[in-house]
């Protein structure tokens, strides 16, 4: 599942909550942070992903004016776009590609991605645990995956995870400000894996 949304420390706790869903889910997330290869362009690198990716998640609240130039970033509607080209121009599998648009607010993206009016777009009102809902509502009918937890059930999991944390990157060695994205994957996919192998039978069902 790709997601494209904003790397900067403002963003974070979303950030983490939806890679966390994800996995909780049984996908597996992809963004440009995955690889750390000086060879390859960041646009290669991100058509890539895409193009191996059936599902993506785009967050487009951080398209707004930068304090420093006065301009706004591009990044995540850029992305959207290349998304959306597989989706309209592509052969199969890449036009069979399903995709979830985020916002902080419920319409501001009209304001600046006006193209998009007519689309559905999910709003998280910058709350990683409504940000988790949404994703697992969407991937939900997306994926008609069954026995998907639900949605408050998530938002519980990842409450008891974030206070484990630090423990967690106690026995690795590690802190929690400085962890990369694959290693605050690594870590969540510990924690499931322990979380389910110690889960009743009937979790199992």
């Amino acid at each position: 599942m790709f997601v494209n949304c904003p790397f900067d420390p403002a963003y974070l706790p979303i950030f983490r909550a939806i890679i966390f869903a994800i996995h909780e889910l049984g996908f597996d997330p992809r963004c440009a942070l995955e690889v750390d290869d000086a060879s390859e362009t960041r646009l290669h690198k991100i058509v890539r992903i895409i193009s191996e990716c059936a599902y993506g998640i785009h967050d487009l609240s951080a398209v707004s004016l930068s304090r420093s130039t006065n301009l706004p970033r591009f990044n995540m509607p850029l992305e959207l776009g290349i998304f959306l080209g597989c989706k309209f121009y592509g052969s199969p599998p890449l036009n069979e590609k399903i995709c979830l648009i985020l916002d902080s607010d419920p319409y501001r993206y009209r304001a600046s991605v006006s193209d998009l009016s007519g689309q559905d777009i999910h709003c998280h009102h910058g709350e990683p645990a409504q940000a988790i809902i949404e994703v697992r509502n969407w991937l939900a009918a997306a994926s008609r995956a069954p026995r998907l937890p639900g949605g408050a059930n998530l938002v519980a999991r990842y409450d008891a995870f974030q206070s484990n944390l630090p423990r967690l990157c106690k026995r690795l060695h590690r802190q929690p400000g400085e962890l990369t994205h694959m290693d605050y994957s690594e870590i969540v996919e510990r924690w499931l894996r322990k979380k389910r192998r110690g889960a009743p039978k009937h979790e199992h069902l």
